[in-house]
């Protein structure tokens, strides 16, 4: 059967299609979700002797190859040996050549973060004194770009093919069981299917191009793609694909052997169908859980579970919503969605808005942290925009509900009306406002019809005994010679007469009832926003997560105080290993106001995963090597576990100082670090 388009709808959909590409072209570059949050050498400080390794200390686990880790001499020479290592937790480093002369050197760095985003970064140290490099330490450009783009299309397609499938293929379980049978509703599942499938293997292409050189060229290199194979992200794409062929089975069932029994037969296929289809619906979203956010960060055991759950709630909504939207517009007037079936979907819908509501809060602390990050963040900025929209959408959802309590009768047993009415009642009723009553029209709009409406539906008949004659037409066009390139003609242009006659008395009698044309145009409405939902929730899934950004902005802080001149407060990070069984860990220096005169200095001694290190001793000294002043001892007390402290140190005259710090771990373990920082 051939369908039309009004201009309303095909303007709101061009609509919905340029508000979604200015999501997408004003997103660039993809943020990275982990953040170095220290490195050894701290970048921009001047250190005295040239260090034996580079170090980088992250936010999270991240992934790394031969090239993620490079050190580059002022003449952008590598002068980094090896491959990067993790030397503990999520701290990585690269060994270096030994006798570096001195000058600036640059680190640049490009790894894959834990929840599958690539994030690079450079920084600059000096060894002696700061020299002219030829080396950029701007942030390279990873994420971005062409493959970029297409990379955050496919994601797009990818959750909008899995929440049209899954939420389409429950509408029909689970709310319209006869949905089986139209042809509207089994194209828009098998498109979602389509889609996701597409989406996958044009993913699993771009992962390696999208992770390391962003080169459109590599993206069909075979090397890359064996590195993404071994990928967590990469187990997860294939694993999808699994998946996707059970789907493909199961949609088979559905519009197949499902389609074809009774209702009374159905009922026993249902149960099975629905938990199978669960099943494959939840490995489905752990594909995404076990590969990206959830996977990483606080609590993953739980927030795992969780996005699951979120992401199926997602689809029985908003996939529902477009099943729904589907129905209402495309199925055949004989066959049209009834009351039972809107009813079912708004409690499925409505169970679906508190699953999003309990999950998404619990998400938003997670990677939130803090009020302040709603609006300090990126990522608060556009969770904040999509609660606005989402609040949208359940208010739109209201207005839906109050045409679905006005509709008086269902479709089914329109259909059983239509079907069982005797040609006696038919010419009883010739005469009355019902005399041609829609099959989808419910019996209190049809008694309150307006006069209107009886002749709108006198017209129907019309039209309809006009199809009928135009139909014998045709066929005794096609009768009587069907050989001649004339008759052909004929019979072909009768044939689109009768096709848009049809087509004209389908929408006619789908339009009949205005409580039903009320509620599709509700939840045209309520798919609009939905759409605009799915742009901006995959925008949420690219972008940095608020409490990694807070902690990577107090990095940066921190950092930059070690290294320029200020009246403030002046903080460093050592690394330290005595060589004993338990002697590696990071002193952090805390020097207040770090100027001329007398200041307060706390030292902080941790162990590698951040706890307090008991050390039996720690001594300080500082010297000012260019104008042969020191070493000034300066012997701390001790405060607490980990903690010691000292107060009024004098510093005589601003300059390039160089800090040491000596921790003893044992009786016979000791070592001596020092960094060179700027005071006065």
């Amino acid at each position: 059967m051939k369908t039309t388009i009004t201009p309303r709808v095909r303007n709101l959909v061009l609509l919905l299609l340029a508000v979604t590409g200015m999501l997408f072209a004003g997103a660039g570059t993809a943020s990275a979700h982990a953040a170095l949050t220290g490195s050894d050498p701290s970048s921009g400080v001047v250190v005295d002797k040239a260090p034996t390794q580079i170090s980088l200390t992250f936010s999270e686990k991240v992934a790394t190859n031969n090239n993620s880790l490079r050190v580059l001499d002022p003449k952008g020479k590598r002068v980094d040996v090896g491959k990067p290592s993790n030397v503990s937790g999520t701290t990585y480093a690269v060994q270096v050549r030994s006798g570096l002369p001195d000058g600036t050197y640059t680190v640049a760095w490009q790894v894959v973060s834990a929840d599958s985003h690539p994030v690079a970064g450079a920084f600059t140290f000096s060894v002696g004194a700061p020299s002219k490099t030829t080396v950029s330490v701007s942030d390279q450009d990873v994420g971005g770009g062409l493959v970029g783009g297409l990379y955050g299309f496919g994601r797009y397609m990818s959750y909008a093919g899995f929440i049209v499938m899954v939420g389409g293929a429950a509408f029909i379980l689970a709310c319209w069981q006869r949905g089986a049978g139209v042809r509207a509703l089994q194209r828009l599942v098998v498109s979602g299917w389509f889609s996701l499938t597409a989406a996958t293997l044009w993913l699993l292409l771009l992962r390696g191009s999208y992770t390391t050189s962003g080169k459109f060229g590599d993206i069909f290199d075979l090397n890359l793609l064996g590195q993404v194979l071994q990928t967590k992200t990469g187990a997860a794409l294939v694993s999808r694909l699994l998946l996707l062929a059970a789907a493909a089975l199961f949609i088979a069932v559905l519009f197949g052997a499902y389609d074809k029994r009774e209702d009374e037969e159905k009922r026993d296929l249902t149960f099975g169908l629905a938990i199978g289809g669960g099943v494959v619906a939840s490995g489905l979203a752990a594909s995404w859980a076990l590969a990206e956010h959830a996977s990483t960060g606080l609590q993953p055991g739980i927030a795992m579970p969780v996005d699951v759950v979120h992401l199926l709630a997602v689809a029985m909504w908003l996939g529902g919503l477009s099943a729904l939207l589907v129905a209402l517009y495309r199925a055949p007037a004989d066959n049209l969605v009834g009351r039972t079936a809107v009813q079912n979907f708004s409690r499925i819908a409505f169970g679906s808005v508190l699953a999003l509501v309990a999950t998404g809060i619990y998400q938003s602390w997670r990677q939130l942290g803090s009020w302040s990050a709603f609006t300090d963040t990126g990522y608060g900025q556009l969770l904040l925009v999509k609660i606005g929209l989402v609040a949208l959408l359940v208010g739109i959802a209201s207005i839906s509900r109050r045409w679905t309590a006005r509709l008086a009768e269902t479709a089914e047993a329109s259909a059983t009306v239509v079907e069982e009415r005797a040609p006696e009642k038919e010419k009883a009723h010739a005469s009355a406002s019902t005399k041609t009553a829609d099959s989808g029209a419910t019996a209190s709009a049809a008694a309150s019809a307006s006069s209107a409406t009886t002749t709108a539906k006198a017209g129907v008949a019309d039209a309809t005994a006009s199809a009928e004659a135009d139909s014998d037409g045709a066929a005794s066009a096609t009768g009587t010679d069907s050989e001649g390139p004339g008759d052909s003609k004929r019979a072909a242009q009768l044939a689109r007469q009768q096709t848009a006659v049809d087509t004209a008395r389908q929408k006619r009698l789908r339009d009949a009832d205005p409580v039903r044309f009320g509620l599709r145009r509700s939840v045209l409405a309520e798919a609009a926003v939905a759409v605009v939902v799915l742009a901006v929730t995959t925008a949420l899934t690219t972008t940095e997560p608020g409490r990694t950004e807070e902690d990577a902005k107090a990095a940066k802080a921190s950092s930059s105080s070690a290294a320029t001149s200020s009246s403030g407060a002046l903080t460093l990070d050592m690394s330290f290993d005595t060589g004993g069984t338990d002697g590696k860990g990071v002193i952090r220096l805390d020097l207040d106001p770090a100027r001329v005169g007398g200041n307060e200095m706390h030292v902080y001694v941790q162990r590698p995963n951040g706890r307090a290190f008991d050390v039996p001793e720690v001594k300080v000294a500082f010297t000012l090597a260019a104008k042969k002043i020191g070493p000034l001892p300066v012997t701390p007390d001790r405060i607490a576990t980990g903690h010691w402290a000292a107060n009024g140190i004098q510093i005589p005259m601003a300059g390039d100082w160089k800090i040491s710090v000596t921790v003893r771990t044992s009786d016979i373990d000791q070592t001596t670090v020092d960094k060179n920082a700027q005071i006065g």
